[in-house]
């Protein structure tokens, strides 16, 4: 007889999901359409950094509640499984402690001290490019970290 998953693993497979969209839907189809259609760049960087900002929040939270449902919403996993999904949800959370309590806060000094005219028009732009270079990688790996966690529910 087929066993049906219980809300509480539902509500697990949803917390992925929306961690895993979430990142998809800002990284790859808000943040580049603000740069696309608006014509002044530091505003666009202003409100995609603001969006930055709320999915790192979203995305510790949902690692916090990921792990509880871990321990309660898991029956019938083998350790194996539940070790790979703990190392998902742990290494997802630490690229956002890195990218954004890490690299975000070099990049705000860059930008701060580049004065109105933007960070990419002052002397900073090859620091400030190479360190939004790393964080795009470190947002890559943890978004294909996320269909991983996704398929792993």
């Amino acid at each position: 007889m087929p066993q049906h998953p219980g809300l509480l693993e539902k509500v697990r497979l949803l917390v992925a999901v929306l961690w895993a969209g979430s990142l998809w839907a800002v990284g790859y189809l808000v943040a580049p359409m603000l740069f696309a259609t608006l014509s002044d760049r530091i505003l666009a960087g202003t409100i995609a950094g603001a969006l930055f900002h709320a999915e790192a929040l979203l995305s510790l939270g949902c690692a916090l509640a990921l792990l509880v449902l871990l321990k309660f919403a898991t029956p019938g996993w083998t350790p194996a499984r539940r070790r790979t999904v703990l190392a998902l949800i742990a290494a997802m959370a630490l690229c956002t402690v890195v990218s954004h309590y890490g690299l975000q806060p070099l990049m705000a000094e860059l930008r701060t001290a580049a004065g109105p005219d933007g960070v990419l028009a002052s002397a900073a732009r090859s620091r400030f490019g190479m360190l939004h270079g790393v964080s795009s990688v470190i947002y890559l790996v943890q978004s294909i970290l996320a269909g991983w966690l996704v398929l792993k529910q």
